[in-house]
């Protein structure tokens, strides 16, 4: 090959080098300019997302309804079991009740053999049902004052008895001991019991300054002898109407929590040497201020489960000077119902007798000046013929019957 021929091949050598890397640097461009608009990422405003990211939004709304359900179902379950702790709850809370009132009972019972003697004897009746117990509260020197109750509106001999079985009504004269155990004044209780078997001891020293110890220790010995619906304190110079207070407390029977009586707010007496001073005046407030609503102390009602409530808690309730007040202070900060009925709190005649006269018979009477019947032994006789009740009135209610009808 010639020289000539040699050099015009190596011209066409070069020319093709350069056009090879003239094209390879524009592939180069090229494939930087495709690639930054591939993975430019595009602003979100205005632009719908490619059909893998909508794929994704809805597998992720998907998941989200699916938890939402499993929350829900969740709460309902986690709603049931706290019914459930709710329910298992309340009836631990009742069955701690009823130890508890045992446990009361079995303490109340066993200070005393006398009462303990008389629960021996009356096992095989503890186990019924009794409408209302009413204890009348009395003193060593009232000897009169229950005579003259006995001989007006409280049955005596076989009609107690048959008060009793067939009417569910219990009624006693409430007494304790005095500070002389054996002493002459005890020995007079136990020869009148002897006589007319109606009196329930307490195990309590008697004293006017002792009321409320007094009834505290009367409703627990109430409770652990006998299972009623009601128990009812009434002082014995106050006349009672029985089938008129059955019918009242009938109206109000399975309620829970009831407190039945005249309610009143006293003012609190802070000057020493008066009637009803208060020693403690200065816990309600500035001089002058009235008590809380209180049932009056003549007659008062409570349903068995506050009746129960003062037997177990007997050692912390505080006592004030007043036994009514002491009652009502012992309800307040529970839920209880107070029922404010004045035929409970009637005054003697001419009063009791027209409300009879009209149809509205009162289930108590007595005199608000002296907190009780005025002479009441002279004068209770009068006051139950003309106040009194029907004869037949007693005996013709079934006063269990009633109190399941009634509601």
């Amino acid at each position: 090959m010639s020289v000539k021929s040699r050099g015009e091949f190596a011209s066409k050598h070069v020319l093709s080098r350069k056009l090879a890397f003239l094209l390879c640097f524009a592939s180069f461009c090229a494939g930087m300019f495709f690639t930054n608009r591939m993975w430019m990422v595009p602003d979100a405003k205005g632009i719908p997302r490619t059909s893998r990211i909508g794929d994704e939004q809805f597998v992720d709304c998907y998941l989200k309804i699916k938890v939402v359900k499993n929350e829900a179902n969740s709460s309902r379950g986690i709603s049931g079991s706290q019914h459930s702790i709710q329910t298992v709850d309340k009836n631990i809370s009742d069955l701690e009740m009823k130890l508890l009132a045992s446990r009361a009972e079995r303490e109340t019972i066993m200070k005393d053999p006398r009462i303990y003697e008389d629960l021996k004897n009356v096992e095989s009746t503890l186990k019924r049902k009794y409408f209302m117990v009413i204890g009348i509260n009395t003193a060593f020197s009232s000897r009169k004052w229950r005579d003259s109750v006995r001989e007006t509106w409280m049955p005596q001999d076989e009609k107690r008895k048959k008060l009793e079985e067939e009417k569910g009504i219990i009624i006693r004269f409430v007494i304790g001991h005095s500070s002389t155990s054996g002493g002459i004044l005890d020995k007079a209780i136990e020869a009148e019991e002897k006589v007319h078997g109606d009196f329930l001891r307490l195990q309590h020293i008697e004293g006017y300054l002792e009321l409320s110890a007094k009834t505290k220790t009367y409703f627990a010995t109430a409770v652990s002898l006998w299972d009623a619906e009601f128990y009812v304190k009434v002082d014995d110079d106050v006349h009672v109407n029985l089938a008129t207070l059955g019918m009242t407390l009938g109206r109000h029977s399975k309620k829970p929590r009831v407190y039945i009586g005249c309610m009143k707010s006293g003012p609190v007496l802070a000057r020493k040497g008066v009637k009803y001073h208060e020693p403690e005046y200065w816990k309600f407030g500035e001089v002058g201020n009235k008590y809380f609503r209180h049932a009056t102390g003549q007659l008062y009602a409570l349903s068995k489960d506050l009746a129960t409530y003062i037997s177990i808690n007997q050692n912390v309730l505080h006592k004030y000077a007043n036994e009514d007040v002491s009652l009502g202070s012992w309800f307040i900060g529970l839920d209880v119902e107070h029922v404010d009925d004045r035929r409970l709190c009637c005054g003697t005649p001419p009063d009791c007798e027209w409300k009879a006269q009209v149809g509205n018979i009162c289930v108590a009477s007595f005199d608000w000046r002296c907190s009780g019947i005025c002479r009441s032994v002279e004068r209770i006789e009068e006051v139950h013929e003309r106040c009194g009740e029907d004869k037949n009135a007693l005996w013709s209610t079934n006063f269990m019957q009633t109190t399941r009808s009634t509601f």
